[in-house]
């Protein structure tokens, strides 16, 4: 019996050894490695993509994001469903230019600097709409320098219902 026992306790290990772990939810973009490869421990099996971390990265020069505030209200309107507009929040203004011209010498040259921006759209939005959300897709960012401003009509928040 008690050979039995341990010859159970060690295929359910080698099973419980077997399975793949992901460290937090996702969608599975493409498949690594494939079956029957032997991998170290730790090895990747599958390129995952968290859903609960969608922004969109774009520049702005010297003078707007200067006035972009952390936490500010942003809008991104996708190429591929410009029937929609995404209420976003701005969750990284880079502390140096990304890209710079040759010589900045002048302040017409240093307004052509340009400062990487994100606008983060919120995990509970995004857990609303998992099915419709899409990584890497083009499209455009819009933020509110001022707050006291109203968004125009075209940028009212719109989603999928």
């Amino acid at each position: 019996m008690e050979a039995a026992r341990a010859t159970l306790q060690r295929i359910q290990a080698d099973i419980d050894d077997s399975v793949l772990k992901s460290p937090r939810d996702g969608r599975v973009q493409y498949r690594v490695a494939q079956p029957g490869e032997v991998l170290s421990p730790g090895g990747v099996v599958l390129n995952m993509v968290d859903l609960t971390d969608v922004y969109m990265t774009f520049f702005l020069p010297t003078e707007q994001a200067g006035r972009v505030e952390l936490g500010a209200e942003a809008r991104l309107v996708l190429d591929a469903a410009p029937q929609y507009v995404v209420p976003t929040e701005i969750s990284f203004v880079a502390d140096v230019a990304q890209f710079t011209p040759k010589a900045v010498e002048t302040q017409e040259e240093r307004q052509k600097l340009m400062f990487r921006i994100k606008a983060r759209i919120a995990p509970d939005l995004l857990r609303e709409h998992l099915l419709q959300v899409k990584t890497g897709l083009p499209g455009m960012a819009y933020v509110r320098l001022d707050p006291r401003m109203d968004w125009p009509p075209e940028l009212q928040t719109r989603l999928p219902q």
